[in-house]
């Protein structure tokens, strides 16, 4: 086309756009409704708040109470047994009926009383008299007799008292044993708190990446808008045609989506975050998250144990190396329980029982007693060797798994450590890929105003561009939680996932659609702290 019959079109294009930049008065509105104050949130703060009412953590401290209880279980074995019991009894019927009643209906003959002054026929006829009177029962109740046969009430009171001399060593066994399992739990504790750590700074990083993917798709709306309304603009003068009109309003549409999908991201990584730090789901949060530089400074606790793991590499101690050495001395105390099983038991016992038999209780005759005993199984089938075949077999297997999880807890240390450097690498990789996509974008931009290049040429560029920001926050959220993993490496469980969302590259992939954009760049892709 001769110059000047496209100078005019792109002289009212120019003056169009002008015009429509100009601000419209705002218009006035109703007041707003105050919003909640956000909460500024640091991750050592989210650290203790998540300790404070998490219940893996107290679930594992539970353990370690019922451990305590275990061992002094155990220990009671050791000291004397004493136990008293009180009865009562109430005889409605008994096979002594009739035998204790003295001999039926006969009533029974008064006692023998001679009067030494009376004349001696007197005395002869009294001692005469008790001779032919019928013998009385000395087994009967009742009356003055307390015996035991044939009561109506009887009251008893025992104590009885054991001690144990000599059971083989099983106690001593049971005891060892259980200190095992109270060390296993302990070991628990320091594990769950540092898994909930790296769950809390992985949930952290998490609702700092939304945000920022937040904030990078709303600038490619933003700049999707402004294609948009130049395009309408040169479409209203005729300098292109409707199609490139369409083509824009499309791909403005589609990334309305994209930030529709952020922000629900956004949302649920920012509840999965107040969910662990036990903090209310309508509290606003604003996190103060180092994205900028993720070499920095973590959690204040975390300090020298994350500066001397980047320092070099050195293998370290796990904690679920240590859990397993316990359950190897369980089972080499539970072998030695059954090995007890085969050796005789010694035990001293004595025995106190009160007994009374008046309507009111007057105990008056009492058993008490002393002894010794001495038990050895002779004959049981076969089940002692069993059970100490099962316990050899068992600590056998607890030893080939002590030695997988040391070959093991190796393997994973050298893992995160390569995780590590690799987030590190990709981060150093990313330094200037965004300053590349966003020149880039410049000139795809002045170029596309200068008809030069097409929209398609345009709308490439900004979608490098997204996936350049988005891939930047990515690999600042990785390498945080890299980092917090490798401070946290000795008290983790083995294999512990380093958690988080979908990669920002696979986010971007998926809402970053092919759109126009010019004129305005892209915000600023820095932020320190994520607000909600």
């Amino acid at each position: 086309m001769p110059e000047s019959q496209s100078s005019f079109p792109r002289v009212g294009a120019l003056l169009l756009a002008a015009l429509v930049t100009v601000p419209l008065p705002a218009v006035a509105q109703g007041p707003a409704a105050p919003a909640a104050p956000a909460r500024r949130v640091s991750l050592d703060e989210a650290l203790q708040l998540a300790e404070g009412g998490s219940e893996q953590v107290a679930v594992a401290e539970a353990g370690v109470r019922r451990a305590d209880g275990q061992i002094a279980l155990a220990r009671s074995g050791l000291y004397p047994q004493l136990a008293g019991a009180a009865a009562y009894q109430r005889t409605l019927q008994t096979q002594f009926d009739g035998i204790f009643d003295g001999g039926g209906a006969t009533q029974p003959c008064a006692g023998l009383t001679v009067n030494p002054a009376a004349p001696l026929d007197q005395r002869v006829t009294e001692l005469e008299r008790y001779l032919q009177c019928p013998p009385s029962n000395p087994f009967a109740g009742g009356g003055d007799n307390d015996l035991p046969f044939g009561q109506l009430n009887t009251w008893t009171a025992s104590l009885t008292f054991t001690q144990m001399v000599y059971d083989g060593g099983t106690v001593r066994a049971q005891e060892r044993q259980a200190r095992a399992g109270r060390e296993a739990a302990s070991f628990g504790v320091s594990t769950a708190r540092a898994q909930l750590d790296l769950d809390v700074a992985t949930a952290f990083y998490d609702a700092a990446l939304s945000d920022r993917l937040v904030t990078i798709t709303e600038s490619t709306l933003a700049q999707a808008e402004e294609t948009l309304r130049q395009i309408d603009v040169q479409f209203q003068v005729g300098q292109i045609a409707e199609f490139e009109v369409l083509r824009a309003r499309v791909s403005r549409d589609n990334q309305r989506s994209a930030v529709i999908r952020t922000r629900i991201q956004r949302d649920l990584a920012y509840l999965r975050l107040k969910q662990l730090i036990n903090v209310p789901a309508d509290q606003p949060l604003e996190l103060e998250a180092n994205l900028v530089e993720p070499n920095g400074a973590l959690a204040s606790r975390w300090s020298a144990t994350l500066a001397e793991a980047e320092a070099q590499f050195r293998l370290v101690e796990r904690t679920a190396v240590k859990q397993t050495e316990a359950g190897v001395q369980a089972s080499e105390a539970a072998v030695a329980i059954t090995q007890a099983q085969f050796k005789p038991r010694v035990d001293v016992n004595s025995g106190f029982i009160a007994y009374a038999y008046d309507p009111l209780p007057k105990y008056n005759r009492r058993d008490w007693n002393v002894a010794a005993q001495i038990s050895m199984p002779l004959l049981d089938g076969g089940r002692r060797k069993a059970n100490r075949a099962i316990a050899e077999a068992s600590l056998e297997e607890s030893r080939q798994q002590l030695q997988l999880v040391k070959e093991l807890a190796e393997l994973d240390q050298r893992s995160a450590h390569a995780t590590w450097e690799a987030a590190r690498a990709a981060w150093d990789a990313s330094a200037g890929t965004v300053e590349e996509a966003q020149r880039a974008y410049r000139i795809a931009d002045v170029r596309y105003r200068e008809g030069l290049s097409t929209q398609l040429e345009l709308n490439d560029a900004r979608l490098a561009l997204e996936r350049a920001e988005a891939a930047r926050a990515q690999a600042a959220r990785d390498l945080q939680v890299t980092r917090a993993r490798l401070a946290l490496l000795p008290d983790l469980p083995l294999g512990a996932a380093t958690g988080g969302a979908a990669t920002a590259s696979a986010v971007a992939a998926g809402n970053a659609q092919p759109t126009t954009g010019a004129g305005s760049q892209t915000a600023a892709a820095t932020q320190t702290g994520a607000r909600q």
